[in-house]
Order: C-alpha cells, then structure tokens, then sequence
C-alpha cells in the first residue's frame, strides 16, 4: 500500500474527486494515459534511482488528483518500477550490482531463446513490421531523438519475442522486462562509451540475422547485446545516484513533494 488512507481515498467514490482539466476524462482512457506519461517519466530518468516519488507535484504536473496517480503507481510497482513504501509512499527501484548481473543474464537468455525461435517461426509480414520500426528507430538515432529511439527498440525486441510464439517465454519476458526497463534505457547515455551507437550498430546486426533467419547467430547476437547494455547500465546507475539525467536532484523532489514551486516548466496535462 502507498499509504493506510490509499485504499480508503480510492474507496470514496468519484463524487470527491476534481473535476479534471479540461479534456480529460475520468476512466480507463485517462488510467492508460497516466500510467504511459509515468512510465516514461520515471523511465527517463526524471527521477533517480533510489528518490521518493513526489505525488503532489505529478498531480501538477500531469493535472490529475492523486486517486489515479496512486492507481497508476500500484501498476509501476507490480511491473517492478518503483517499490511501494509501507506509510511512505513509493519510491524509484533501484538495482544492485548482482541483482542487476542476474536480471541482465536472464533477459538475455529469455531474449537469446526468443531470437532462435522467432526464426524459425516468423512470417514475411512480421519480419517487415521489425524492419519498419528498425528504420524509425534509426531515424529517431539520426535526430537524437532518446525517447523515440526507445521507444521503437523496445518494441522490436517486443516483436521479437511475440514471432517465437512461445507463451511460457512471453510470459516470463513480460515479468522481467518492466524491472529492466529504467536501466535499459539510461544504458544509452553512457558517453564514455557512446553506448547509444554501439546499441544501433548491434541492432543493424540484429536485422541482418532475422532477415536471413539465421537462429544460433541471431542468439548469440542477441546475448552479448544483453550483456553490453548491462554493463554500461551498471555505469549509469551509480552515475545517476543523486542527480538525474534531466536535472532534477533527489533533494528538488522533495522540495516539489513539500508543495514548492517546480523548477522545470509543467507539461500539458494528460489527455
């Protein structure tokens, strides 16, 4: 539980909540909004590892009361995200060093298994959906566009595993890719290495080896990207302790939790 009132507020029934900015509407179109624009908010790094969530300056930001903001964090928290504090709130999960070796090695075995069967089994039309939101990837590269890079390689190495066709490994994915999600993306911003080209160069080789159905070569393919992305995440994670890649240090969230004025300008509120 966030906190002991969070289940007793979310049972007061709509008539308490704030009538919404205009052009959003209570329900599960606003809940999928909401929980899309804080997924990506924590995922980008918004909010560093370890920091508290500051839910009244997301309720500003995102012009929402805290019943759905609340509702939105409890599906963060199932996806491994962020961790629920008893009385406290919620915080940003942050991994440990061999937690992060152990859940890095299972996804790239999950992803090395995916890549196997994908070949054998995907059709052209599938392969020409990955093909596709390869080029948009590259093309998010070029403009150095991080949010829609992501974005699109996310969804690949989704694609990826959905043309295996194996419920039990899609399944498993889905329970370990959340967890991994935050790190995978700050793995990019490790300069030292230029770890965002070297992700698009290994992408290009990714293609090439589903494209020829190639399976053993797009596993291993597939393994090692793993554990490079690993390794510079492990990077990132110790970097970003403290200040965020946007900014914003642990110590302004909890000034912005207090009720200050936010620093950075407030985005439109969902809709």
């Amino acid at each position: 539980m966030l906190d002991s009132t969070l289940d007793s507020a979310t049972d007061a029934g709509a008539a308490t909540q704030p009538v919404p900015p205009a052009g959003v509407a209570w329900g599960a179109s606003l809940h999928g909004a909401l929980l899309a624009h804080l997924r990506d908010y924590i995922v980008e790094g918004n909010l560093a590892p370890g920091a508290r969530v500051p839910e009244r300056a997301l309720c500003e930001r995102f012009g929402v009361s805290r019943t759905p903001l609340r509702e939105a964090l409890k599906v963060l928290a199932s996806e491994g995200l962020i961790e629920l504090l008893p009385n406290r709130g919620a915080r940003v999960r942050q991994l440990g060093a061999d937690e992060m070796v152990a859940l890095f090695d299972v996804m790239g075995g999950l992803e090395a298994l995916a890549g196997r069967l994908a070949c054998e089994k995907i059709t052209e039309s599938g392969y020409a959906v990955i093909e596709r939101l390869h080029h948009d990837m590259y093309a998010a590269y070029l403009r150095r566009d991080l949010h829609g890079y992501f974005t699109c390689n996310q969804a690949i190495h989704d694609r990826i595993v959905e043309a295996a066709d194996n419920e039990p490994l899609a399944t498993t994915y889905a329970n370990f890719a959340g967890r991994l999600r935050r790190v995978r993306y700050a793995a990019n911003l490790d300069k030292n290495r230029d770890r965002w080209g070297e992700a698009m160069r290994e992408h290009e080789e990714i293609l090439d080896a589903l494209r020829r159905r190639a399976g053993p070569e797009l596993s291993d393919i597939l393994f090692r990207h793993l554990r490079n992305k690993r390794k510079a995440a492990a990077v990132q994670e110790t970097v970003v302790q403290g200040t965020t890649v946007q900014g914003t240090t642990v110590q302004e969230a909890a000034v912005q939790e207090t009720g200050a004025k936010e620093t950075a300008a407030p985005a439109p509120a969902v809709g």
